[in-house]
């Protein structure tokens, strides 16, 4: 017991710093003076250079195979799983090669910025080069010499494999494909039109993040170029956008976010700062972010509710009706940002970018070519070009902080949100009546329930199977997507 009293308190610090960490990153993107990049990067550097060492720290190893074989209840087994397995990662890779990631993806990031405000991708290839070139070397040492993406994929989706990923996104693709054909052949829904006060809007976003149960006292919002969310336990922020001509890129922002926040809000409180204390998995988090934001933000029901708020703080805003209102929400129109697109494009931009990232990886694609193949790709499987760099290859910027492997998760989160609301529905059927007064108690409730309170607990296909009593697969996302936009677009699929 001595060794995993010890073990558990070593780590309980080093899971503190992981949140320092997360916390100086936050502050990078939202309120960190311009000319600070370069000393924030050593900072980084340093930081990353202090909790590598703890990972790999050999009394780690010894602590773990001082516990091996023991008898331990089901809690403390997921936290020596996980603990294991962020040390088995970390004495694979060498600590000056962590450190120079850390700084190089942070001075990467204000460089991704600037380039993307200028529409200049040659600026950015250069550092972009840099952190593949890190990444790779990193993907290497992880892979031992199985398959490198593979090895990157893990940091994000445990237990899951690129050749798993394509069999389900080859599986959704072409109803996705067909679903699209369909609704561009009729008519465009019906636009808001007006000028909307971006202070309303964010107080608008605060009553939203309430009404979906994230808690303030323990949280805040903030904008940010690209929305994210940061911290767990008693410290969970989140971060949106304006735009005076867009409100709902503000709101859906928003809801998104507030699915990630409260996920980490609702963690039992015995599992903070512990290897438990955060999501299973970046596909499972994804899935509680697109839930709320999707089939619950954009349900039929709950944009009733949210067409009287906006009436009420801006007025006539050129749409009549609710009918029309959540039309205008679930709009699938052309448009070249991820983050914007409507439920039936969004995983298309997804796999995209999953074949172009994978091909880098390999060295099937260099960067000096990446938008040029980024822009062929889009005029292929959307059917028009890409005017220009901040629309294309610069708008995302996961790449400039070297999440090679991340972007699949999106998608796998939007067949994990599929799975999740077919249950949530099954056991609740009167959601619509809740959801058409702004009541998400019952709804949030139950993912909290189901699935958010056991954070690591399990590993992510495992949270996702007990949530919903089945193995996850693209079924219910599919008749979800079909039976939606059939109705939105009087479809006969």
């Amino acid at each position: 017991m001595t060794a995993l009293t010890e073990l558990l308190h070593f780590d309980r610090q080093t899971q503190a710093l992981g949140q320092v960490s997360g916390r100086l990153g936050w502050d990078q993107e939202t309120m960190m003076p311009s000319g600070s990049s370069a000393q924030r990067g050593e900072e980084m550097a340093a930081l990353e250079g202090v909790l590598h060492a703890r990972r790999s720290d050999p009394r780690v190893g010894d602590w773990l195979a001082a516990c091996d074989g023991q008898a331990f209840d089901r809690v403390t087994q997921a936290q020596l799983r996980e603990i294991k397995t962020a040390y088995e990662r970390a004495v694979k890779v060498p600590g000056d090669l962590a450190e120079a990631i850390a700084s190089t993806t942070s001075m990467a990031q204000g460089k991704w910025a600037a380039a993307r405000a200028e529409d200049d991708f040659a600026a950015f290839a250069p550092v972009l080069q840099e952190v593949l070139a890190l990444k790779r070397e990193e993907g290497q040492a992880l892979a031992a010499g199985g398959d490198v993406y593979d090895a990157m994929l893990a940091d994000y989706e445990p237990g899951t494999t690129a050749s798993e990923l394509d069999q389900m996104f080859g599986a959704l693709r072409p109803g996705l494909v067909a679903l699209r054909g369909e609704i561009l052949e009729k008519p465009p829904a019906k636009s808001l039109q007006g000028f909307f006060d971006e202070t309303v809007q964010l107080q608008i976003a605060s009553e939203l993040a309430q009404c979906f149960g994230y808690d303030l006292n323990c949280g805040r919002i903030d904008k940010a170029v690209h929305p994210f969310s940061s911290g767990s336990g008693q410290d969970v922020r989140i971060t949106t956008r304006t735009d005076p001509s867009d409100p709902f890129n503000c709101f859906y922002s928003t809801i998104h976010e507030v699915g990630h926040g409260c996920y980490e809000q609702n963690v039992d409180p015995e599992y903070t700062l512990t290897a438990i204390g955060q999501g299973a998995s970046m596909g499972v988090h994804e899935s509680q972010s697109r839930i709320y934001e999707n089939q619950l933000g954009r349900s039929r029901a709950f944009t009733e509710f949210l067409f009287a708020k906006m009436r009420a703080g801006f007025g006539d805003f050129g749409i009549e009706s609710a009918d029309e209102f959540y039309k205008a929400v679930n709009s699938v129109r052309n448009g070249f940002i991820r983050t914007e697109a409507d439920e039936v494009q969004y995983n298309l931009h997804v796999l995209l970018r999953f074949d172009l990232e994978r091909a880098m990886i390999a060295g099937d694609l260099q960067v000096q070519d990446l938008q040029s193949a980024w822009n062929d790709r889009f005029a292929a499987d959307f059917g028009y070009e890409v005017p220009r760099a901040s629309q294309g290859c610069l708008q995302d910027v996961h790449w400039s902080v070297g999440l090679f492997g991340y972007f699949p998760t999106y998608s796998l989160g939007n067949v994990y949100a599929g799975c999740l609301f077919e249950r949530m529905t099954a056991l609740n059927p009167d959601l619509d009546d809740q959801l058409r007064v702004g009541d998400l108690s019952k709804a949030t409730a139950w993912l909290k329930e189901s699935l958010q309170r056991h954070g690591a607990l399990n590993l992510p296909r495992e949270t996702i199977t007990q949530a919903c009593g089945a193995v996850p697969s693209e079924a219910p996302l599919l008749a979800y997507l079909q039976d939606k936009f059939s109705d939105l677009y009087d479809l006969s699929l």
